[in-house]
């Protein structure tokens, strides 16, 4: 049995943060340090943190979003490119470590903060298949209704964009609405004609 690129990732967050649960120094070397990225160039640091996380429920959370949408997301770039499976990869690496940059920026001269987890990531898949399935229910934990991806979609980027301004909190929404912003954009150019799909779909 084949083993898709949503699961092995699933695996390795997992196998990370597990080790890095049992071993502090791993923990410190792979989080997210804006400023020991700055002062020491440990960039690593950008994807090492992506695949470690907080605690047992925030890699549940993470990793059930992934698993949710991911093997979606790489069966439709299998059908829209040769090289789908290696666009996945771009994807959600490519999410991990684009959508903490915003952050390092804001961050970098200030030693006492960390971010971690694959949010970036997750919401770079979670963004590409609503472009090119907007019309697929979603359902939120704590709200026991099926939503439109598109509509879904708005209401998130409304809200991370708000929590991001306010930077109250623990959780780094910025990553999240930077996330969700590559995704988009990265539908678009490895497959233009998403925006007509995507139109057609929600008015139709």
């Amino acid at each position: 049995m084949d083993i898709t690129l949503t699961t092995l990732f699933v695996l390795l967050a997992v196998g990370a943060s597990i080790y890095a649960w049992n071993n502090d120094s791993i923990m410190r070397q792979w989080i997210l340090n804006p400023y020991q990225v700055h002062r020491k160039n440990e960039y690593w640091r950008f994807l090492t943190s992506g695949f470690i996380h907080a605690d047992i429920g925030h890699l549940a959370f993470n990793m059930i979003s992934l698993y949710s949408f991911g093997n979606l997301v790489e069966y439709i770039f299998s059908q829209v490119s040769p090289v789908g499976s290696w666009l996945f990869v771009a994807l959600y690496i490519g999410g991990i470590i684009i959508s903490d940059i915003p952050t390092f920026l804001k961050h970098k001269n200030d030693p006492g903060y960390n971010s971690l987890g694959a949010s970036g990531g997750v919401s770079s898949v979670i963004f590409a298949g609503i472009m090119f399935a907007p019309t697929t229910p979603l359902r939120l934990f704590f709200i026991p209704i099926d939503i439109p991806g598109w509509i879904f979609g708005g209401l998130y980027l409304a809200y991370t964009y708000w929590e991001a301004q306010r930077g109250l909190g623990r959780v780094n929404h910025s990553a999240h609405l930077w996330g969700a912003l590559f995704g988009i954009v990265f539908a678009i150019a490895i497959y233009p004609p998403v925006i007509q799909l995507f139109i057609n779909q929600i008015t139709g």
